[in-house]
């Protein structure tokens, strides 16, 4: 869906025979040059230029011409020969910069094209096709400002240009300037209908909008146009996680898997959806193989032990009563986010070792990963390290310091172990950030 193309110049320059030929035959070589070109026989085209150069070779548009016949053959090496030679001929006309900078863009030559678009904008400012080209190379290169300049130039002289929008908005979600996207694929889909990568494209800008209905029903559109696209099902299923539809993300996941065994982004959002389901296992299982899966990241995580264990009735049952919001986010390629996930997952059944070390991992790989510090504290008050959980609330603190309910337990924590001043502050800072079980607990514990 990031593919961005490189329009061909397919244009072939029609030149009345001059004084520059040195016998008429030389003039008719050149029109049946340029009869094969139309009709795209580009092997007929090459020959007969060959042979007007042969018969005048200072003959420049002939250079230019077989070059755009080798261009259409997809031989840009020679091609970028026959436009260096019809640029030492005639180093004035744009339309050879630009040809040969497409050539070279074509090479992945993009630096050195951006040079000849450039050269051919100071002989030729006003056309939308040389900007393009260039903003399309800027893109490449990463030099996306760049290239956002060149593509507004390119549709303000050609506002509906249908490649120029749709290299916008890809530009701009990677500026991440998403609602600039979203109307730049919008504008595309009005004008073509069926452009599949515009409905996947604005799906993207919806998700990150956080409109994940619309974006459900842009990749559903984008399906409909190209069945077998299995990043479509994966980016729909993440969009059904968010609105809760989780027996239709696993649905759009299984779909993702069967056309895309490697997918390990899909057995991420299929093992969310089944432990929001209670299978548990599933779930787990599913984690499992989005983080082994060509995981280059992967790794024994190391184990961090802390002192003090205090068992406390009432520490334990105001802990449990705290409902921690777990929520489906993007996974990264060091798949923190599985790692957390599988974590809660485990700590479900019971399995509290492997679920402290997987969430261990994830603030590894991942160290302002603030929920995955909140998570790792109540699992280790769970197990008695409540010295061990007051660091992990205090990490977690450090990330987000709004966070009330990493507050609030860090105060019942530091009054069980003594420390009743400063919990009783954490629990009045929770109360401030809204959380008003806090001023129960104080008034029990603090007064």
């Amino acid at each position: 869906m990031k593919v961005l193309f490189f329009g061909l110049i397919t244009f072939i320059a029609i030149l009345l025979p001059g004084s520059t030929f040195a016998q008429r035959s030389a003039a008719e070589f050149f029109e049946e040059g340029n009869t094969r070109a139309g009709t795209g026989d580009f092997n007929g085209a090459m020959q007969a230029y060959s042979t007007v150069i042969s018969m005048s070779p200072e003959h420049a548009p002939s250079y230019f011409n077989r070059g755009l016949a080798k261009a259409n053959l997809k031989d840009y090496r020679g091609a970028v020969q026959d436009y260096n030679r019809a640029i030492e001929l005639n180093p004035k006309e744009a339309l050879y910069y630009q040809s040969r900078g497409v050539s070279k863009s074509l090479q992945d030559d993009f630096s050195s094209a951006i040079e000849d678009y450039s050269k051919a904008l100071e002989l030729n400012a006003e056309d939308p096709k040389i900007y393009y080209n260039r903003g399309v190379s800027y893109a490449k290169l990463k030099k996306h400002r760049s290239a956002l300049t060149d593509l507004d130039r390119a549709l303000s002289l050609n506002p509906d240009e249908l490649a120029a929008l749709y290299a916008r908005g890809n530009c701009k979600q990677d500026l991440q300037e998403y609602a600039g996207s979203l109307a730049d694929f919008t504008r595309v889909i009005e004008l073509s209908p069926k452009r599949t990568g515009a409905y996947a494209g604005r799906g993207l800008a919806k998700i990150e909008l956080g409109d994940f209905q619309g974006a459900a029903a842009d990749f559903t559109r984008a399906i409909e146009l190209s069945p077998n696209e299995s990043e479509f099902y994966e980016k729909r299923g993440f969009a059904k996680n968010k609105i809760e539809d989780y027996q239709g993300a696993i649905i759009d996941f299984d779909k993702t898997i069967q056309l895309n065994p490697e997918n390990y982004q899909a057995f991420y959002g299929r093992g969310y959806a089944k432990g929001k389901l209670n299978d548990t296992r599933g779930a787990i299982s599913d984690l499992s193989t989005s983080i082994d899966l060509k995981n280059s990241y992967i790794g024994d995580p190391k184990k961090i032990t802390y002192a003090g264990k205090i068992n406390r009735e009432a520490l334990d049952g105001l802990r449990d009563q705290v409902q921690q919001n777990i929520k489906i986010e993007h996974l990264s390629d060091d798949r923190a986010q599985a790692y957390f996930v599988r974590g809660i997952n485990k700590a479900k059944v019971g399995e509290t070792k492997g679920a402290i070390q997987d969430l261990t991992t994830a603030v590894e790989l991942n160290p302002t990963y603030s929920t995955a510090f909140f998570s790792r504290a109540m699992i280790r008050s769970a197990t008695g390290d409540q010295m061990g959980a007051v660091m992990d609330f205090s990490s977690s603190i450090k990330l987000r310091s709004d966070y009330p309910e990493a507050y609030y337990l860090r105060g019942i924590l530091k009054n069980s172990l003594g420390e009743i001043n400063d919990g009783c502050l954490d629990l009045s800072r929770a109360g401030e950030l809204g959380y008003q079980q806090a001023y129960k607990v104080i008034s029990s514990y603090c007064n």
